[in-house]
């Protein structure tokens, strides 16, 4: 049986069992935030593997207020976010009062159905920019100013890049309807 607590004061004693029990219960659900951010399975892996350091690292701070799971997930949002400073070599700016009209306008069909799997896979192909604010914005919840804050962007290049995620989206899709006519 599965005792949180108790695992939770076994990894904060460096307890390699509690430590394994704790990754080998939450890697598969952490791992899906992870793909969400990485452009392939084996960077989300280690993205997830370096999140766990940090997991096991600052778990003394987990004072067992709030979600465990949640907090576990902000360390991995919170590292995907590093590991995509890391990498990221240019930012793309542009303000929305920049963009086209062209770009601005969103079509979308809510009468196609798309399955798990398809809407992951067009997600998985999203340029890393756009995956990135897409996810903090649409998925996590977060504000523009606390991504842009995060991301170390102006609030209003989140907010083109979210529309422009969108807009990519929405392009796939209709992809996706015409080769499936």
């Amino acid at each position: 049986m599965f005792d949180l607590e108790k695992i939770i004061e076994g990894c904060k004693k460096n307890k390699r069992k509690a430590q394994m029990y704790l990754y080998e219960h939450y890697a598969a659900l952490l791992l899906g935030v992870c793909i969400r951010y990485a452009e392939s399975k084996p960077e989300a892996e280690d993205i997830l593997q370096e999140a766990f350091l940090k997991i096991f690292d600052n778990i003394d701070s987990y004072t067992g207020k709030g979600n465990f799971e949640g907090w576990m997930k902000r360390i991995v949002i919170n590292t995907a976010i590093t590991h995509y400073h890391k990498n990221k070599k240019y930012y793309h700016h542009q303000d929305v009062e920049d963009m086209t009209e062209e770009e601005l306008k969103i079509n979308i069909t809510p009468d196609t159905e798309y399955s798990v799997k398809e809407l992951h896979d067009l997600l998985a192909q999203m340029p890393e920019g756009y995956r990135m604010v897409f996810n903090l914005y649409a998925v996590e919840g977060y504000k523009h100013k606390e991504i842009a804050e995060k991301l170390n962007i102006d609030e209003s290049t989140s907010k083109s890049q979210y529309l422009r995620a969108k807009n990519w989206v929405v392009k796939q899709m209709q992809k996706m309807n015409w080769e499936n006519e």
